[in-house]
């Protein structure tokens, strides 16, 4: 979709109607602009995720698996990391690697089981979490400060049916 809202670098519903129409296809051209917008608008808040914790030194990955940790008692394995921050077990390896070289966690041997390691956080990534703590949450509340509770609320039952919806795009 090559032209685009002007007030929010998004494609328009006259470009959607178009494509649409070139291709011969019967879809839905609101459908299709709010996926496309969603899909953009995604792009752009993970581009400013990565600005907002490199202020604090970090990656929007690694401070994810900082306050997974923190959330679960400070202590969890590569595996259960992997699986609640939805990557790649390879992912959060590399990302261990670079916390455990500032001293933010640390890996040890895992209690019921010797052969494997738990990642732990420690007291300097505790640190690193409150120090980041009111500035990250007052950026974060004002990010959505133009939407009402009542917005809010319908805004995250339609986000939770949206990320229910993604599935379509990598079904086979």
């Amino acid at each position: 979709m090559a032209q685009q809202d002007a007030a929010h670098g998004t494609p328009s519903l006259d470009q959607a109607r178009r494509q649409i129409a070139r291709y011969g296809l019967t879809a839905d051209p609101q459908a299709v602009l709010v996926a496309a917008r969603l899909m953009a608008a995604g792009a752009r808040l993970g581009q400013a995720g990565e600005a907002h914790f490199a202020r604090f030194g970090l990656s929007t990955g690694r401070y994810r698996l900082l306050a997974d940790l923190e959330d679960h008692g400070g202590e969890k394995s590569p595996s259960q990391l992997a699986a609640s921050l939805g990557v790649s077990r390879a992912t959060v390896t590399g990302l261990v690697d670079g916390l455990e070289r500032e001293g933010l966690v640390a890996r040890r041997p895992a209690v019921e089981d010797g052969r494997g390691n738990v990642v732990i956080l420690t007291a300097r990534g505790a640190q690193r979490l409150r120090e980041l703590a009111p500035e990250h949450y007052r950026r974060m509340q004002a990010m959505v400060g133009g939407l009402s509770p009542e917005e809010r609320a319908v805004f995250l039952d339609l986000l939770a049916r949206l990320v229910d919806g993604m599935a379509a795009l990598t079904a086979d």
